[in-house]
C-alpha cells in the first residue's frame, strides 16, 4: 500500500522534509508507521509526542491504514502562557 506522509511545523524543520511517500504492508496501523519513521528518520526520535491525522481527521494510533491514505504528523502545539492583568487603581 502507498501512504503519503505530511510533516508539520518543527517536524518539518527537524527532518527537512515536507512530505514523504512510503510503501507499507496491509494491516499497518498509524502507530506502526510512526514507529517505522522514527527508526528511519533520527530527527523524529527526540520529538516527543506526535499527534496523528489520517485523511485530515485526528485518529487513534491503532487506526488501520488503507492504500492511498494521507497521514499527517503533528507536533505538540505550545502556546503562550495566559495571564490576567489586574486593573491598577490610581
Amino acid at each position: 500500500m502507498t501512504i503519503r506522509i505530511l510533516l508539520f511545523a518543527s517536524l518539518r524543520e527537524r527532518t527537512g522534509e515536507r512530505a514523504l511517500t512510503r510503501e507499507v504492508a496491509e494491516g499497518t496501523t498509524a502507530a506502526d508507521l510512526l514507529a517505522e519513521l522514527r527508526r528511519d528518520l533520527p530527527a523524529l526520535r527526540a520529538s516527543g509526542r506526535i499527534s496523528l491525522a489520517v485523511n485530515e481527521e485526528y485518529c487513534e494510533p491503532e487506526r488501520l491504514l488503507r492504500d492511498g491514505d494521507e497521514v499527517a504528523l503533528i507536533p505538540p502545539v505550545s502556546g503562550g502562557r495566559g495571564c490576567l492583568q489586574r486593573e491598577r487603581s490610581e
